[in-house]
């Protein structure tokens, strides 16, 4: 009986630190009064948890504000020496490690092409873990490692039996790979060291949900449109799946019954007709020339200064499917806020939102689509590293500040790095 109470009484303060870590990153800095009122806790429990908190070193003042007729309010916020986080990016052309602090200030990052190899899994496997030591290594000081996400095409399902996330990606020929395994054993991460497999297109909405274009939103959609396409559907503020697993493959939605043929083998889908691949391979067979060597951003920007009726007619069509396929999500998750993202649907976006919202109208019912804004990400291309980050973060939020035991490094300098163009409350 004593030792469940013990365990009782440390479950509910770690609950207490966790409840207000949470709000003091999403929505801080924040004063020990505002705490009490946003979650409920007693001003004495808020001031013995922000105390240990703050002895942790996993807050920090941040100024004050006036009160009504007393002394000012001291203003709290998560340190952002707290720890260091790691966000990689599997993606079509490249591989992209980054490292973090807590304020998701970016302290080092590393890109590896994916040429001839393309995506080889021994080969994608060895650039994460060059890319790991690379950003783990550098010489700008960091807090103690909260953990590493991974943002990777396909679905990811948890297989203890082969060492954790297995990830089919059908796209790009993985057939359940056992990418936490195999990259605990090339980057010789310990199981003490949290790592973390998840869809890149969930990753991506997770950071527009967190720090971009969906912020505020209970009901969104954000879609990653690269060279295939993918969407994070987020019902009631959670994501639609879970953190890990597939993000619906919106891209594999069929648009057109015996239709292009698309990179998974079937007919039809919708990344077959606005995905950056396919939509410069419709270009070409409309008579359209890239650059020499400009690889798929350069070609994909061509397309899109071309003057000629062919490059005119490809964008339009392209702008038809892309809200035809916005459509169904309207219709089928009723969403507040659609969010186009990914650096194709970047670059297609700035000139074809107009257009999309048109035929999204004009496909979707009038009452989901009358309550649903299309907008673009504000994160840039770095969002599914920012994302993968996240889910690190959310386990150290989420378990009170708990950090991994994987080695510390000396706690940052003010002013080491520049800090990421996002509105952290910091």
């Amino acid at each position: 009986m004593p030792e469940r109470h013990r365990r009782t009484v440390r479950d509910l303060r770690r609950g207490n630190r966790a409840r207000l870590l949470r709000r003091l990153y999403l929505e801080g800095p924040l004063s020990r009064q505002e705490l009490a009122a946003l979650t409920g806790l007693s001003s004495a429990s808020v001031s013995n948890v922000t105390a240990e908190l703050l002895a942790d070193g996993l807050l920090e003042e941040a100024g004050s504000v006036d009160s009504d007729g007393g002394r000012p309010r001291i203003l709290l916020r998560v340190a952002p020496g707290a720890g260091s986080l790691i966000g990689v990016d599997v993606g079509e052309t490249r591989i992209r490690v980054e490292l973090f602090d807590v304020s998701m200030t970016e302290l080092a990052r590393c890109e590896h092409p994916l040429k001839d190899d393309g995506h080889n899994v021994t080969h994608v496997v060895r650039l994460i873990a060059d890319g790991l030591k690379a950003v783990r290594g550098t010489d700008v000081p960091h807090g103690p490692l909260l953990g590493i996400g991974v943002g990777v095409p396909g679905i990811v399902a948890d297989d203890p039996a082969r060492g954790g996330a297995v990830v089919h990606g059908q796209t790009v020929g993985w057939d359940a790979v056992p990418l936490e395994s195999l990259l605990r054993e090339a980057a010789q991460l310990g199981h003490d060291t949290p790592l973390f497999v998840s869809n890149g297109a969930k990753t991506l909405g997770q950071a527009e949900m967190w720090f971009g274009a969906g912020r505020g939103a209970r009901d969104a959609v954000i879609a990653l449109i690269g060279s295939g396409v993918g969407a994070s559907v987020i019902t009631d503020g959670s994501a639609y799946g879970g953190a890990a697993h597939g993000a619906g493959e919106w891209g594999h939605t069929t648009m057109q019954l015996r239709g292009r043929r698309c990179r998974c083998g079937a007919r039809g889908c919708l990344e077959a007709y606005v995905g950056a691949e396919a939509v410069l391979e419709r270009w070409q067979e409309a008579g359209g020339t890239t650059p020499p060597g400009a690889g798929e951003e350069g070609a994909l920007a061509a397309l899109l200064a071309a003057d000629d009726p062919a490059a005119a007619e490809v964008l339009a069509e392209t702008a038809e499917y892309l809200g035809a396929g916005i459509a169904d999500l309207v219709n089928l998750f009723n969403p507040e806020r659609i969010v186009l993202a990914g650096w194709a649907g970047l670059l297609l976006g700035t000139r074809l939102l107009p257009a999309v919202r048109e035929a999204t109208a004009a496909y979707a019912l009038r009452y989901p689509a009358a309550r649903a804004t299309i907008e673009l990400g504000r994160l840039g291309t770095d969002a599914v590293t920012v994302g993968a980050a996240t889910l690190p973060l959310s386990r150290f939020l989420d378990t009170g500040g708990a950090v991994s035991t994987a080695a510390a490094a000396p706690a940052p300098r003010p002013g080491a790095a520049v800090s990421r163009a996002v509105d952290l409350g910091t």
